[in-house]
């Protein structure tokens, strides 16, 4: 290969550098591999990954691997060379370092006139390639090839030691190598890649929150949460279950490697025309690993506390709290009742061109116009109590804090209350009133908690009813009484019992709404606080000030014909019983 081949190869790959980057994605168009459609898909997508395009498109399963090697090298005007071509003992290049084969991704093929012919990962990097001509002093001659051939000829030859197939691919992790090129190719494969393209287009059909993929001796099963409720879907047959679940943490950008410890990620992907966010978690269980899939989509988001469910005094009251200068507001509820989105609500009422709002999350959920949000991350100690103590010296106006976890959180969000600032966040408690039982237990004294907490709102999601098929029913005076339901309808007023239709996917329901309960600190409550009543107490003041309880505001829903008695009883169980 003459220096001038060697010049025009690095000006090409300059040139790809160069941000030409549709000149690949044409090749493939023009070759039948790939729709316009995709490609224009793809580019989107790159936007966001920032990886390049050749990997943005087999990480969506547009293009083969294979494919798209052959047409990167032939844009490149280099030879494709397969593993299986390479030699079979390594040559011996003096200067050419083995830290740096690994580390680049190059293998040495041939030397023969002063020319090193050279598989390459990335040929199109001419950095790599300059250091190889200083390196060695020879010219490079440079061939394409997979990185996983190039690894799997850079490994060390292990003694003669069988490994036992038997486990189905799921071992102790020690047979890394071929193990995880198997799962690659098994993951890339189309019958794979449509599967898992079924499993999430189901979500816009379905109206799910969650897919969960659980391994067990029979297979993988898939299964649906929609309006909260578990329903089962697919059965994985157990030769494909690593395989589906292993083209999913590629879709994630997660290591499919590491199967022993959990993993969290995040997939964007468009399903029937509708841009879809996956946050991905993987845990391992002792069959595989478990895979949840939680549906973060910006198109059912409702971002208007008057459309989630609120009665018009509470949203009154709610709105009050929101409109006051500084103080914490607290949204209490177990995971997945929606604590997030009516922050997210909340802060989209306030004016952010005239407020400086920063948020601190884990994680960032969605991403609202005009508001700073900070991700944690406690790999590199970005924990809350730390973002927060930084960004106090931000100037905000309004803090949102994704969620109180400790009392160092805590206490920095008290501080940042008492210094002018309005703060909101999350607490994983039953009631409102235990919200404040849970700050004294982190170590909150009860002093600063009547002088910066202003309220606290406790939320719950109930399933609606079908509007094609609920069904009128008078409930009789005995259930009224013991329901509690008497006091919010009147004898002879009919409520609704869920009944199925094709509609509702016969479960008798359609969509969810929030109840809620708001405890609001006015003088009387902060003087129970500071005599140290417990939670019990305080929730028996509240309630002779006025409050409803989510189980009572739940059967003015009842009442009202948008839920069922049912219903309400099984997501406020524990005030039932307490």
């Amino acid at each position: 290969m003459s220096t001038s081949t060697i010049d025009d190869f690095s000006d090409a790959a300059l040139a790809i550098e160069s941000g030409r980057r549709p000149l690949l994605g044409e090749m493939l168009v023009q070759g039948g591999k790939l729709s316009p459609r995709d490609l224009e898909r793809a580019l989107q997508a790159q936007q966001e990954m920032g990886s390049l395009i050749g990997q943005v498109l087999v990480q969506l399963g547009l293009v083969s691997e294979l494919d798209l090697m052959h047409t990167l090298a032939t844009q490149l005007q280099i030879p494709f060379t397969l593993g299986t071509d390479f030699p079979a003992e390594a040559i011996s290049v003096p200067g050419l370092m083995p830290e740096f084969q690994q580390s680049q991704h190059v293998f040495p093929l041939q030397l023969q006139d002063g020319v090193l012919d050279v598989a390459m990962a990335s040929p199109q990097d001419p950095f790599v390639i300059k250091a190889l001509q200083m390196s060695t002093g020879l010219q490079i001659r440079p061939h394409l090839a997979l990185q996983a051939d190039i690894e799997k000829a850079l490994q060390e030859p292990e003694p003669e030691a069988e490994e036992d197939d038997g486990d189905d691919m799921f071992g102790d992790g020690s047979d890394v190598g071929d193990f995880v090129e198997h799962l690659k190719d098994l993951a890339s494969e189309a019958p794979v890649i449509r599967l898992v393209n079924s499993i999430i287009g189901k979500v816009t059909d379905l109206r799910a929150s969650d897919i969960h993929l659980e391994p067990f001796d029979d297979g993988l099963h898939v299964r649906y949460r929609v309006d909260g409720v578990i329903h089962p879907g697919e059965l994985v047959p157990p030769r494909l279950s690593a395989a589906v679940g292993s083209r999913v943490k590629l879709m994630a950008h997660l290591d499919i490697a590491e199967r022993r410890l959990p993993q969290d990620g995040r997939i964007k992907t468009r399903v029937k025309g509708r841009e879809l966010d996956l946050r991905v978690s993987t845990v391992p269980t002792v069959h595989g690993e478990s895979i949840v899939m939680r549906v973060l989509d910006r198109a059912s988001v409702r971002l208007q506390l008057e459309t989630m469910g609120f009665a018009k005094d509470t949203l009154s009251k709610f709105n009050d709290l929101l409109a006051r200068p500084h103080g914490i507001l607290l949204v209490t509820g177990p995971t997945g009742s929606g604590k997030t989105t009516t922050l997210y609500a909340a802060l989209s009422k306030i004016d952010a061109l005239e407020n400086k709002i920063i948020t601190v999350e884990d994680p960032v959920e969605y991403q609202l116009e005009g508001i700073n949000q900070i991700q944690v991350h406690a790999q590199i100690n970005l924990t809350f109590a730390n973002a927060l103590r930084s960004i106090l010296r931000q100037d905000p106006d309004i803090i949102m804090i994704g969620e109180m976890r400790d009392g160092e959180t805590a206490q920095i969000a008290v501080q940042s209350a008492l210094t002018g600032h309005l703060v909101l966040s999350t607490l994983h408690t039953n009631t409102a009133a235990g919200a404040i039982t849970r700050m004294q237990d982190m170590g909150v004294e009860s002093y600063l908690i009547t002088s910066s907490v202003n309220g606290v709102l406790a939320q719950r999601l109930v399933r609606t009813l079908c509007g094609n098929c609920k069904e009128a029913y008078e409930p009789g005076e005995e259930v009224r009484k013991r329901s509690g339901l008497a006091r919010f309808s009147e004898v002879g007023q009919p409520i609704y019992r869920a009944v199925g239709c094709n509609a509702c996917r016969q479960t008798g329901y359609k969509g969810r709404t929030g109840i809620h309960e708001l405890f609001v600190l006015d003088e009387p409550m902060r003087n129970a606080i500071n005599a140290g009543k417990d939670s019990n107490e305080l929730f028996n003041l509240a309630a002779k000030s006025g409050m409803l309880s989510l189980h009572e505001d739940g059967l003015r829903k009842v009442a009202a014909g948008m839920t069922t008695l049912d219903e309400v009883a099984r997501v406020t169980q524990d005030q039932i019983d307490g």
